[in-house]
């Protein structure tokens, strides 16, 4: 029922949804990069260090950005100090972002956290309204509150439900769109303005410098083949799935900030609604998750709230 409910709501979106040819490439992007989201919960079930996790994946994403500037694959920024300083609250926020996601993932089925983050439209409107000025109408308003209910709804009986993973699933909704309202924010200043790749490299490499001492505190130094031998894990299998849930990982946010330099956050949350629907359905394939009518229904009405957002969206005001 879920798996019906689902396509043909997602198909009704992405075939009647009236969008620039912009926005229209962008949510492509985020349906292939559905695909990208998945091998980082595997990691979880067996390895449940979140913080260590998520410092692996800035890790790996920062020798490729190294790799990427050493081998001249893509030109090297200079950066001033001025715009460090105002690159590093996007930093945190993309840190805590990453970290929040991976804490629910490792408490609750993969995905009951992304049914819970397909709140992000909710968080975006009242963070761009609040950084950005551009505030809503009554109708964008109106449209969001199906998928509020709908995860509501979907909660209720949700078989793999604590509230660690709920809360750390809606700080994630926070803090991920705090950062892209805030990145928005920060690509519009013409003097201080850079292109995505920049951005979110030196993003990367600023996250696991702030990550690194605090995953050592909390969790210690779990990563080491002495460690994992002790656990009787297999120690090739998880290094393997771990490099792979990483590279998946940086793609995925890569060509997450490409789209958010052609279009507003809002938009942006709701391609990720649409990405997150796909991502459900090959998470309780991938992880054979058991999934109530009552699941099915709330993450069918979240869809119909995306589909009428994106309705409202289309439709340009009258000119005088």
């Amino acid at each position: 029922m879920l798996l019906k409910i689902i396509l043909v709501e997602s198909s009704i979106i992405l075939m009647e949804v009236k969008m620039e040819p912009g926005e229209q490439f962008s949510f492509s992007l985020l349906l292939y990069a559905m695909i990208l989201a998945v091998p980082p919960a595997a990691v979880l079930k067996v390895f449940p260090y979140p913080v260590t996790v998520t410092l692996v994946q800035f890790a790996v994403g920062t020798v490729l950005v190294m790799i990427m500037w050493t081998f001249n694959l893509y030109k090297r920024p200079k950066i001033s100090g001025a715009q460090l300083a105002a690159i590093l609250p996007l930093a945190l926020v993309h840190t805590l972002g990453n970290l929040f996601t991976n804490m629910s993932l490792g408490k609750v089925a993969v995905s009951f956290t992304h049914t819970i983050k397909a709140m992000e439209p909710f968080f975006s409107v009242v963070l761009s309204a609040m950084f950005l000025g551009e505030f809503p109408s009554i109708w964008v308003v109106s449209s969001l509150l199906p998928i509020v209910g709908g995860v509501g709804l979907a909660s209720m009986t949700e078989a793999s439900f604590n509230w660690a993973g709920f809360w750390s699933a809606m700080a994630s909704n926070l803090t991920n769109q705090s950062r892209n309202v805030l990145s928005k924010k920060f690509m519009v200043k013409k003097e201080e303005s850079l292109d995505n790749i920049t951005l979110f490299s030196i993003i990367t490499i600023m996250s696991f410098i702030l990550l690194a001492p605090a995953a050592i505190f909390m969790e210690g130094v779990k990563f080491t083949p002495t460690y994992l031998q002790s656990t009787g894990l297999n120690i090739r299998q998880l290094y393997t799935r771990s490099l792979l849930a990483a590279l998946c990982f940086h793609a995925y946010q890569q060509v997450s900030y490409m789209i958010l330099q052609r279009v507003s956050p809002v938009t942006h949350s709701v391609g990720n609604c649409v990405k997150r629907v796909v991502v459900i359905v090959t998470s309780v394939l991938f992880f054979r998750t058991t999934v109530t009518s009552i699941n099915a229904l709330g993450t069918g009405i979240a869809l119909a709230g995306v589909f009428l957002y994106s309705r409202v969206k289309s439709i340009k005001p009258k000119t005088a």
